[in-house]
């Protein structure tokens, strides 16, 4: 019998709880993912699993029998001692648990408590205090992401906003003195902006959509070829010389059943990257792709790169994460995070690595299955 196994069986000496003995579920204490420490009838310490040690930093050996508060001496953030201001043994007899909460370990750490408190009959004694532990570092890496995120999101909008309010005070306030020259260039600029505050607001919400699983994808058959050449036909009347775009396109390709509007946000995404940070010529390859298992859809590939410096090495696994922008500035760092939430969306997979020419190479493959209704 394992160590743990043998600590949760006295701790489930009183009446066992609704979901029966760990032990007879065949449940060791130290496989729990979360730390766990229960304490018997005299707040004796029974048992402590190895993520509480992890947690805590202690041994079991050092806390099993020991006293509850001084095995586990937990402080609020005001520094008060957490089981004397609570009191499970002696406190209202109606109390069952404490919810999950924000307390601090010595030394300052921080880790998120909650407690049960088992009686043998409602408003009877404490037969068992059960504790579990969290670190929180993966709570505040969310919290750290999430208030980056507010804070590009603050800068982002406060630039084009405060073009657009000054540009139209001065057009109200001083319409007669411009010339109608001046008053274009001040409404295309407000136009700009306005475009640019649109993109950023499409892009939270696709980021909101994805962080939750509800990003939808409505497919349809797409000419993936013809989608390129849209984007290509677009710089180029833009200005790029077209001979810097090279359309690599391999016949018979299977027919794509894709989200076409998901899809040409992919691609815009991919090619102005290679555009804008990239040099050279940017080649686009697509392909058919075979399935690697048997009984599975072939998908389509498609492959953007560039011949510029490329991506460094130790920046590969940080390009789809929000907020990397590489080593120029400009944008919100969003971009890549959401091309790759879509590509998944559609049950696809995306890679970045370094192209034959040196540059930056990005490859995503969609599945050609049609929608379920056709199947």
């Amino acid at each position: 019998m394992s160590v743990g196994t043998s600590r949760a069986r006295d701790a489930h000496s009183a009446p066992a709880p609704r979901h029966g003995d760990l032990a007879e579920l065949g449940i060791d204490p130290d496989e729990l993912p979360d730390g766990l420490v229960v304490a018997d009838e005299h707040g004796r310490v029974i048992c402590f699993n190895a993520a509480a040690e992890r947690i805590t930093a202690a041994p079991a050996a050092d806390v099993l029998g020991q006293q509850l508060e001084k095995a586990l001496p937990l402080e609020d953030l005001e520094g008060r001692r957490w089981w004397q201001l609570t009191d499970p043994y002696g406190g209202l007899a109606i109390r069952v648990r404490q919810p999950e909460r924000n307390l601090l370990l010595p030394g300052g750490r921080e880790v998120l408590v909650s407690a049960r408190y088992v009686r043998g009959e409602p408003t009877g004694p404490v037969r068992r205090v059960v504790v579990s532990l969290r670190d929180t570092e993966a709570r505040r890496r969310t919290e750290r992401s999430h208030a980056e995120l507010i804070a590009t999101v603050a800068h982002e909008l406060r630039s084009p906003l405060t073009s657009v309010k000054g540009f139209t005070a001065t057009l109200l306030a001083k319409w007669e003195r411009f010339t109608d020259d001046q008053k274009r260039l001040m409404l295309e600029t407000v136009d700009a902006d306005a475009d640019r505050v649109t993109r950023l607001i499409a892009e939270l919400l696709d980021i909101s959509r994805i962080d939750s699983g509800r990003l939808e994808v409505r497919r349809q058959p797409v000419d993936i070829g013809a989608a390129v050449g849209r984007h290509i036909q677009a710089y180029v009347a833009a200005g790029q010389p077209a001979d810097r775009f090279l359309l690599r396109l391999e016949q018979p390709l299977p027919a794509l059943w894709a989200d076409p509007d998901k899809v040409d946000q992919v691609l815009s995404n991919l090619l102005e990257n290679a555009v804008r940070h990239g040099e050279g010529t940017v080649t686009i390859d697509i392909t058919a792709t075979a399935s690697p298992r048997e009984g599975e859809d072939a998908g389509t590939s498609v492959t953007v790169s560039d011949e510029g410096p490329g991506i460094p090495e130790e920046s590969m696994n940080r390009v789809f994460t929000r907020f990397w922008r590489g080593s120029k500035r400009g944008g919100t760092g969003l971009g890549l995070y959401i091309v790759k939430g879509i590509v998944e969306a559609h049950g696809g997979t995306i890679t970045v690595g370094r192209a034959p020419g040196g540059g930056a190479e990005f490859r995503f493959t969609l599945p050609v299955a049609a929608p379920a209704y056709l199947a």
